[in-house]
C-alpha cells in the first residue's frame, strides 16, 4: 500500500461545484483522490483494482443493459475484494432498479419517483449516534446546511446507524455502515454543495470514512 490511501472518486450524471469539491478532496492529507467518471473507472484495468476505496458521488438512476461494462462491473466485481465503498449523497439514488445495489447500500426504496422528495438549504442537525465508531469517534452533534431527501430508510439487515437527524424534510437515518461481500461500506446522505464541502465536521467524517472503508482504522 502507498503511504497515502488511493481513492477513486466517481462523478457522473449529477451537477456539482467542481472547484469547491476538488478543494475539499485536496485538503485530505491522508489520501490521493482521483476524480473520474464511472465508465472510465470500470474500463481502467491498469488502476481500477489498486484503489483502497471508491467514493461514489455519481447518480446513475438505472443500470445499463447487462452487457454494458458498468453493469458487468457492478454485478461481477464490486465487493469481491477488500476495496472500500463510500456512497455520498445523490449516489444513494443510483441504480434504483437493481436489487444487487440494494444490497450494497442497505436502502430498498431509492427510486426517484412520485414518492421521492428533496429540499434545498435545510438546516440539518447531524446527531452522532455512535461516538465510539472509528468514523464518528469523539464527535459531537453539529448542524449542516444541506439538501435533504425523503425516500426509503436504510432498514436492510446489516446496517449500523452512525448519524441521524430530526429534520422533517429528511430521512431519519442519514449515516450508516454495512458490509457488502468483502467490502466495508459507508453511506452518508449529506454532501450536496459547498456548505458541506467547507464544513470541518463533514470533512472529518469523510476522511475517517475513507480510512475506515480502506481498513486502516477498525
Amino acid at each position: 500500500m502507498n503511504e497515502k490511501l488511493q481513492v477513486a472518486v466517481i462523478v457522473e450524471k449529477h451537477a456539482y461545484n467542481v472547484v469547491k469539491f476538488q478543494k475539499m478532496l485536496d485538503s485530505f492529507t491522508n489520501c490521493d483522490c482521483y476524480v473520474q467518471p464511472l465508465d472510465l473507472f470500470v474500463q481502467d484495468e491498469d488502476n481500477r483494482k489498486n484503489y483502497d476505496t471508491v467514493l461514489y458521488y455519481s447518480m446513475f438512476l438505472d443500470l445499463p443493459p447487462s452487457n454494458h461494462p458498468i453493469t458487468q462491473y457492478v454485478e461481477n466485481e464490486m465487493g469481491t475484494t477488500s476495496q472500500g465503498i463510500i456512497l455520498l449523497h445523490h449516489a444513494l439514488l443510483s441504480f434504483g432498479n437493481s436489487e444487487l445495489f440494494t444490497e450494497v447500500c442497505g436502502i430498498r426504496n431509492r427510486k426517484v419517483d412520485e414518492n421521492f422528495k428533496y429540499t434545498h438549504d435545510e438546516i440539518v442537525m447531524q446527531q452522532i449516534v455512535d461516538p465510539k465508531h472509528p468514523i464518528t469517534q469523539d464527535m459531537s452533534n453539529f448542524s449542516l446546511t444541506d439538501e435533504t431527501y425523503i425516500m426509503g430508510e436504510p432498514q436492510e439487515p446489516g446496517n449500523t446507524i452512525l448519524i441521524t437527524t430530526d429534520n422533517k424534510t429528511s430521512i431519519k437515518n442519514i449515516g450508516w455502515v454495512r458490509n457488502y461481500k468483502n467490502s466495508r461500506v459507508f453511506c452518508y446522505a449529506a454532501g450536496h454543495d459547498s456548505h458541506a464541502f467547507s464544513n470541518e465536521n463533514f470533512r472529518t467524517i469523510l476522511q475517517n470514512a475513507i480510512k475506515y472503508t480502506a481498513g486502516v482504522i477498525t
